[in-house]
């Protein structure tokens, strides 16, 4: 445990975040603690499923991400309409990620996990068979909506885990998503067919209908309910109100808003601008994705708790954010694919970083019978977020430039990293009330 500053940031003896352990709370209850509402028995090994199912899952999602753009394309459509194709899922996430969190407080997380990822599986198996763009477009909806799960995911981790260990943890679950993402685009990578129009993008979507199949089939066997006392006598709302007008929460939900934004411009165009600029097609960019991911993966399963025990959230994320920006604005000036690969490492260092900050942030403020729906807010938000960064990039794209959405999305983490920052004074400033309370 990390000893007080000469500043003070810490109280003795207690660790970076200790404060949100504390007093960083939304009502009266303790944040987060281990109460009736958890499952005590659960531990490690019931995290080892869910990081496993997690995994399977978001490799059947990673399949399709890096193609879409390049099957997208097989309708005949611009630019701009790619954009809207890849936009569809997360106008679909907004709306589920607040109704699938607000769910599983009631009902439990269990039923939540099992209906959600069998219909996103579904959603893939219809993608496969449609030649209609408009079909496709409200099957990436529907696959959205059902996609909105990552709030109750992450719900269930910060179910069985004590608040010391959920930034941590929450890395950890980042890492199975990276992972996931890294195993995707090489699979789909490797099964589609060019050449032959939309049909040669079936074998990459059934396969990820079959990958959800086993997420589905891993759910019911595996998988225990982490809410297994839930009082819905005494069942409480998160209201977005009172989390956009809490001190804390609200600044951290509004730092997801305008990082995320900044970023899904640079994701949704990252095919079509390396495709412009150096020729590359599905492989080049599906191999490149699986780098990401397997990077990714490793500094959120080894790097994050260890960079948030040895300063805290805050910090943590407003680094994050700042080393992503600058690697995105950096991206355009790359000579070749080489140079374009190590300046996306050093961006995908820094978002790593970024993703279990904001989710331990937001665990360690709520109390238990808020966390999904508080989660899947963020999630929510995330998902407006990724609809907002890819229209502006698609009309970025064609209308101004091909390296206009790098330049936007660089800029755009500034305000993010200002924020984060903000979030830290807020904190340390609530522990000087306490230490002289």
């Amino acid at each position: 445990m990390a000893p007080s500053d000469s500043n003070g940031r810490y109280g003795a003896g207690e660790a970076p975040g200790g404060l949100y352990r504390r007093r960083f709370i939304m009502s009266g209850q303790g944040a987060g603690s281990h109460s009736a509402h958890t499952n005590p028995r659960d531990g490690n090994g019931t995290l080892i499923v869910l990081l496993l199912i997690t995994f399977i899952n978001i490799a059947g999602f990673g399949i399709v991400i890096p193609l879409l753009p390049f099957y997208g394309e097989t309708f005949g459509i611009s630019a701009w309409q790619v954009t809207v194709l890849f936009s569809a899922y997360s106008v679909g996430q907004f709306i589920g990620e607040p109704l699938w969190g607000r769910v599983s407080d009631h009902f439990g997380r269990k039923p939540v996990l099992l209906f959600t990822v069998a219909a996103i599986g579904l959603s893939y198996v219809a993608l496969a068979y449609t030649n209609s763009y408009y079909i496709a477009l409200l099957l990436r909806l529907l696959g959205g909506v059902a996609g909105g799960n990552m709030g109750v995911t992450q719900a269930y981790v910060a179910d069985i885990t004590p608040p010391g260990k959920r930034t941590a943890r929450m890395g950890l679950l980042g890492a199975a998503f990276s992972l996931g993402f890294m195993a995707g685009p090489a699979i789909g990578g490797l099964l589609v067919i060019e050449g032959i129009g939309t049909a040669g993008y079936r074998p990459p979507l059934l396969c990820a209908g079959f990958l959800s199949a086993l997420a589905v089939l891993g759910t019911v066997i595996f998988l225990r309910e982490s809410r297994v006392h839930i009082n819905r006598a005494k069942r409480q709302q998160a209201r977005i109100h009172e989390a956009i007008l809490h001190p804390i929460i609200g600044q951290v939900l509004l730092t997801t808003l305008v990082a995320t934004s900044a970023f899904s411009a640079m994701e949704a165009s990252y095919a079509l601008w390396a495709e412009a600029r150096f020729d590359w097609g599905p492989h080049e960019v599906g191999l490149t994705f699986t780098m990401i991911g397997a990077l990714a993966a490793f500094n959120q399963a080894v790097l994050a708790g260890k960079i948030v025990e040895k300063i805290d959230e805050s910090h943590a994320l407003a680094y994050g954010i700042l080393l992503a920006g600058l690697a995105m604005f950096s991206q355009i000036f790359a000579p070749n694919g080489t140079v374009l690969i190590l300046i996306t490492a050093l961006m995908v260092l820094g978002l790593s970083i970024t993703q279990p900050a904001i989710s331990g942030l937001i665990s360690l403020a709520s109390p238990p019978e808020r966390q999904g729906a508080l989660l899947g807010l963020n999630g929510a938000l995330s998902a407006f977020a990724r609809i907002i960064g890819p229209l502006v990039a698609g009309a970025l794209f064609s209308i101004v430039s091909i390296d206009a959405p790098y330049i936007f999305a660089g800029l755009g983490m500034l305000p993010a990293a200002w924020l984060a920052l903000r979030v830290g004074r807020r904190i340390r400033a609530q522990q000087r009330e306490t230490q002289t309370a």
